[in-house]
């Protein structure tokens, strides 16, 4: 491997001292145009890279931007990160991605990585933990790297965040199961530690109040956003004195793994029990029974959280900007749901 050009050996070869180089090669107004354009050539004759990392130590910006999901093979995840990288792209960021796998430690390591590297700030949907322990967050406060939090976030004074309003979107599902005849409704809830799965929880609850149906315990199931979680959570249900006749799942994969359990014991969807899932993933859409859902509008949600710190980074008074945007969800309803005897 050949030894790299430094500002040195440019300056060197132009008998010029490094400073001017240095200077050239930051643009200062103090060199000439001449001289610059002379720099700028000789330097992509020697193949001369900046070091960015010294670039932006010294000029307190990097042009990178990191972005932190629980999980990257997911569909939602992906196209929140296509949003934000389509948005920061056009106006000369990159992204940097990390993944927590819902680990607490893991997310803790992303931070302090991202903020020694130097970005020029921090999106992330946050993991299942109490963020409030987690002392990176006052790592980044204390460095003033914006903060913008989407889908799952954090109540944090000062901090912007992009999510949908997902009481509504429990409500919505759980009210189009009960105008498709059911009335035993389960939901397989996520971490209600999280405000996202807690919304979702009480705008299901509320569905179920509001129609005089009496709320049962036994119907609510955590479980994580796998397939073999929604087969175990229909086994449980299955198991009830009273089975339910609809299912809500806080997750497509979830919703997923309860359709195969539904099938392996011969029960009819959606004659027998009505299923709706979470998060508009493609193979809800393809497969032979397709499954109703919820779309998040992943893409919208990724260009605003851009925009809000692109907004934020280019704000020139001290003033704070706070923004708290939320997107409308959309209740997309296929044969999962809709019973065949049941007209809306």
């Amino acid at each position: 491997m050949g030894k790299k050009t430094t500002i040195y050996d440019i300056a060197k070869k132009l008998e010029i001292t490094a400073a001017t180089v240095s200077r050239a090669l930051n643009n200062s107004p103090k060199i000439s145009k001449k001289t610059r354009e002379l720099v700028l050539e000789t330097a992509k004759e020697m193949n001369y890279e900046q070091n960015k990392l010294a670039l932006a130590l010294k000029s307190g910006k990097s042009n990178n931007v990191g972005v932190i999901v629980p999980r990257i093979d997911s569909n939602f995840f992906a196209s929140v990160i296509r949003g934000i990288e389509e948005e920061l792209f056009a106006n000369g960021y990159h992204v940097i991605i990390c993944q927590t796998h819902n680990d607490e430690n893991i997310e803790i390591e992303n931070i302090n990585t991202l903020l020694n590297a130097q970005v020029d700030g921090v999106l992330m949907s946050i993991s299942n933990v109490d963020v409030y322990k987690n002392k990176s967050f006052n790592r980044i406060f204390k460095k003033q790297v914006p903060l913008i939090f989407f889908d799952r976030k954090a109540n944090i004074e000062g901090v912007s965040s992009v999510t949908i309003n997902d009481f509504e979107a429990g409500y919505k599902v759980t009210k189009h199961l009960i105008e498709q005849g059911c009335k035993k409704i389960a939901h397989l809830s996520g971490n209600i530690l999280l405000e996202i799965f807690n919304n979702r929880f009480l705008g299901y609850k509320q569905a179920i109040e509001d129609e005089g149906i009496e709320f049962n315990e036994d119907y609510v199931i955590r479980i994580n956003s796998t397939v073999e979680d929604g087969r175990n959570a229909v086994k449980k249900l299955l198991s009830l004195k009273n089975p339910p006749d609809g299912i809500f799942s806080s997750s497509d994969y979830a919703a997923l793994g309860a359709i195969q359990e539904l099938k392996a014991n011969n029960i009819k969807i959606p004659d027998d029990i009505s299923i709706v899932g979470f998060a508009n993933e493609p193979f809800t859409k393809f497969m032979e029974l397709s499954i109703s859902t919820v779309d998040q509008s992943p893409v919208e949600m990724g260009k605003i959280a851009a925009n809000v710190f692109l907004e934020q980074v280019n704000n020139t008074d001290k003033s704070k900007i706070e923004k708290k945007v939320v997107l409308t969800p959309e209740l997309l309803i296929r044969k999962s749901s809709l019973k065949k005897d049941i007209t809306k």
